[in-house]
């Protein structure tokens, strides 16, 4: 008999510190002789009760609500009993206490919804999304992580799978039964359906993409020479005097990063380092961690003076990035140009 057949697991469900509200979830076989323990009754399945939680000495603990969900028709699959009572540290834990006194064990990290997906009640991708969805960061991550949790991408996947294995059928039946009138990829049918098939996919790419960086949002690099503005855009963009800003060139010498939310996107904005040949050491390493960051960038802004024409501004980008790629030996890529409507040039890369 496995673990998942003998274990009954229990947890603070809702987040540290005080609260109005704290939830124990219980789940497991041993969840109904804990419930008549603790509340001196057997609760009725989906009916909130409202009652006291009991010590050992059948003082009370807490007052709250408790809910029963019988197996299988619960988050779990097992039998699961929430005690919901009042947010204070102390009285959760002595409810918690009392709890595993009576059969129960501390759960591990993620195990209700583990035994959630061993007992077939969600599948991987809808895990994944259980915890997307208590982590995300902004409104458009959160309506993402819930639309995978309700099983929409889990059907698009099942949906590719179905239509790969009817055109292994068809090509397979052609090949065992070559002697035989049947050729379905004569027809062209099984050709159509892999192109098919193969649109699905790369949409299902697109979405997946999509889905990554609502939750972990753009990493967009400020990249310049020394006194190009990047301090004084970074903190422009994140409303907050972060960076410092003055006339010395070569002030910056970290990373500096701050978080904005562009249309429910989270956006990584990070100021660099100058960039610009210099025998400082200090100056050296902070020019080694812009070439990381630039390296590792969704998105590069790089800010080059006013001064310079739109005609000659690829010229100066190859003189100004020429430090970085002495560095890397990689070649430049190539090069768009925005115009901006305060005649300053900006470079994405894409």
């Amino acid at each position: 008999m496995s673990q998942f057949e003998t274990d009954t697991i229990c947890a603070i469900a809702t987040a540290p510190g005080r609260s109005g509200v704290g939830i124990i979830r219980i789940s497991g076989p041993r969840v109904l002789a804990i419930a008549e323990t603790v509340l001196g009754f057997i609760p009725t399945a989906r009916h909130a009760h409202f009652c006291n939680f009991l010590d050992a000495d059948s003082q009370t603990i807490d007052q709250g609500i408790a809910l029963y969900f019988s197996g299988p028709n619960s988050f779990t699959g097992e039998d699961v009993l929430e005690l919901q009572g009042h947010g204070g540290m102390y009285v959760l834990k002595d409810l918690l206490d009392r709890v595993a006194s009576i059969g129960a064990r501390l759960a591990n990290p993620g195990e209700f919804s583990e035994r959630a997906f061993l007992n077939n009640k969600i599948d991987l991708l809808q895990a994944e999304a259980i915890a997307d969805l208590i982590e995300s960061n902004s409104t458009q991550a959160a309506k993402s992580a819930m639309r995978t949790l309700k099983g929409e991408f889990s059907r698009k996947v099942h949906k590719l799978l179905e239509q790969l294995i009817e055109a292994r059928v068809h090509i397979e039946a052609t090949i065992d039964f070559s002697d035989e009138d049947i050729d379905f990829v004569s027809d062209n049918k099984v050709g159509e359906s892999l192109h098919t098939i193969h649109a699905s996919i790369q949409e299902t790419l697109v979405q997946a993409k999509q889905g990554a960086l609502l939750k972990e949002g753009l990493n967009v690099v400020i990249a310049g020479k020394p006194n190009a503005g990047k301090s004084s855009l970074l903190n422009a963009l994140s409303g907050s005097e972060t960076a410092i800003v003055t006339d010395i060139p070569g002030t910056t010498r970290d990373l500096l990063t701050e978080e904005i939310n562009i249309d429910g996107l989270p956006v990584h904005i990070i100021d660099t380092a100058g960039i610009r040949v210099s025998e400082d050491l200090v100056e050296q390493e902070g020019l080694r961690r812009a070439q990381l960051a630039i390296e590792q960038a969704d998105q590069i802004l790089l800010i080059v003076d006013r001064s310079v024409s739109v005609e000659g501004v690829e010229e100066h980008v190859e003189k100004l990035l020429a430090p970085l790629v002495l560095l890397t030996d990689k070649s430049i890529k190539e090069l768009n140009y925005l115009k901006t409507p305060q005649s300053s040039i900006t470079r994405s890369i894409l």
